[in-house]
């Protein structure tokens, strides 16, 4: 059984998440940021569609990449150093979670609904929430968007709108991540095209463990600022 969540009702353990469907704990709250902080500091998330109440998730395993052993294949190697694109960090946030939600091919719809978008918009004005995106000729085609608490990015989801341009803007992330000392960027749920980059499946015991670790050391929030070569200077290039 699910908790029903009121205004004040603190969450359950993550660990009494259920088996099926997969990691749902809770239902109910708001989308305030004080609730969506306080959600991922215990490694619980939400994900509903419109219509329904809030759902909070911590699924078992956990789907994450450790910035640290990030190694991008040949061919996104080849595309960071020739492309011709650039990388903005929190440069139009509106922009990057608006086009996270527009309608994908063979997808029925999309759960990032406008209540998660205000949501995450009043993240991002906080210092929380950021976007890395990718620009081709002065248009956005393709990016990311997550929330940042302490040594954690939690990546909430991608697109992309030209080859290889969603796969730009996570290799800059990582970049982010790795000079900015993030030990664990959270991706949630496991996809083959997250596998594809370096992501992994752990338990989610370890994945509680890491956060507690990795969340002892609070840090201020802030806008991110990141060098658009950044992630083409980093050890992992030829």
């Amino acid at each position: 059984m699910i908790t029903l969540l009121g205004p004040e009702t603190p969450f359950p353990p993550a660990t009494q998440a259920l088996q099926q469907p997969n990691g749902l704990l809770a239902a109910g709250a708001d989308l305030s940021p004080a609730r969506l902080l306080n959600a991922y500091r215990q490694g619980i998330f939400p994900w509903f569609s419109e219509g329904e109440p809030v759902l909070w998730w911590c699924p078992d395993p956990r789907m994450v990449l450790y910035p640290a052993e990030f190694q991008p294949g040949r061919s996104l190697r080849k595309v960071l150093r020739n492309r011709d694109y650039l990388v903005q960090v929190d440069h139009d946030f509106a922009a990057t979670i608006r086009a996270c939600a527009a309608p994908r091919a063979g997808a029925p719809g999309t759960w990032i609904s406008r209540h998660m978008i205000a949501a995450y918009e009043a993240l991002h004005a906080l210092g929380h929430a950021h976007s890395v995106e990718t620009w081709m000729d002065g248009q956005l085609v393709g990016g990311l968007y997550g929330v940042a608490v302490d040594g954690v990015f939690f990546g909430e989801s991608m697109f992309s709108l030209v080859t290889d341009a969603s796969k730009i803007a996570f290799a800059h992330l990582v970049a982010q991540l790795r000079l900015s000392g993030f030990g664990l960027l959270d991706c949630q749920m496991h996809t083959g095209h997250l596998e594809r980059l370096g992501a992994r499946q752990i338990p989610r015991q370890l994945f509680l463990a890491e956060l507690k670790r990795l969340c002892a050391q609070p840090r201020a929030p802030g806008r991110w600022t990141l060098a658009a070569d950044a992630a083409r200077d980093l050890p992992w290039q030829d």
